[in-house]
């Protein structure tokens, strides 16, 4: 996801397309054999998580929310801008090699951060714009965490968000889901005593490199090593890295794609076992969750 991606305000139609059907009904029944105990699930958090569209317009992201919130310096904007328009096309250009545009999303990204430090971002501002209401989780969110809480399945979210594991920790314990099964493995900001923005923390999680941030170098690690069998969801292609250097039994991918269906659906066919369009709620993953886990 791009810091100040360009939504669509016209909702898709809602579509559950499945790559392969008997491949997909094998895996479920693997990891039903399995047990809960051997399962987690690996997770973005922006527009995977968190819905899309609220009655019609597309919900803003929790940057875009800080920017219009007026929490930041007047330069920040046209700043912030300025950065979209010189990589955002990089990010988005087919033609470009990968390695290249991951260095320029690295940039981007540090460059990104560097602005927000400027700019005078601190911990408060972020603990009112997730209390502004205008974020909101896909339907059936709390059912999903419930769900995972009581089998005590792991879920790590791992996700690219340029306000950092603060923010996500703040939103989950918001609605009441930061249950002690929630791992976050995201970008972290180093904060001086008065809660403002310092310095970001290495290793800098963008949107392509989610597949070389190596989940064995995180905490989380420890809790999931021996559950073998995964659950990855994610709106991205790229997403489907996250699993990457992770020695699974058995997996399954979910994705959402949120808008620009019929432009993206066959390359979200290859690339997950199962696509969800149209800004789908949590349905299709608890009903699959109530299968798996007896």
């Amino acid at each position: 996801m791009s810091f100040m991606e360009n939504l669509e305000t016209r909702q898709e139609k809602k579509e559950i397309i499945i790559s392969n059907p008997e491949k997909l009904e094998a895996t479920k029944k693997a990891i039903a054999d399995a047990g809960a105990e051997k399962l987690h699930v690996l997770a973005d958090f922006d527009r995977t998580l968190t819905a899309v569209f609220l009655r019609g317009e597309s919900v803003p992201p929790l940057m875009a929310v800080l920017r219009d919130g007026g929490y930041l310096t007047h330069e920040y904007a046209e700043k912030a801008e300025v950065l979209f328009k010189k990589y955002h096309p990089i990010e988005v250009d087919q033609s470009i090699p990968f390695e290249e545009k991951k260095v320029a999303m690295d940039k981007w990204w540090r460059e990104h951060f560097d602005l927000l430090i400027e700019s005078g971002l601190k911990k408060g501002d972020l603990e009112e714009v997730i209390a502004s209401g205008k974020v909101k989780l896909r339907d059936g969110f709390a059912e999903f965490a419930d769900l995972l809480n009581a089998r005590k399945i792991p879920l790590v979210i791992m996700s690219s968000n340029g306000l950092g594991t603060e923010s996500v920790a703040l939103y989950l314990k918001q609605v009441g889901k930061l249950s002690d099964n929630v791992h976050i493995i995201c970008n972290e900001y180093e904060w001086d005593a008065e809660g403002r923005a310092v310095g970001v923390r290495e290793p800098i999680i963008h949107a392509l490199n989610k597949y070389e941030t190596a989940i064995q170098d995180f905490p989380a690690f420890d809790v999931v090593k021996e559950r073998k069998n995964v659950i990855v969801l994610g709106d991205g292609l790229d997403d489907v890295g996250m699993v990457q250097g992770f020695e699974y039994d058995n997996l399954i991918t979910v994705g959402f794609l949120n808008d620009k269906v019929e432009e993206n659906k066959e390359r979200y066919q290859k690339a997950f076992d199962v696509v969800l369009t149209g800004d789908a709620s949590m349905e299709y993953i608890n009903n699959f969750l109530k299968e798996v886990v007896r």
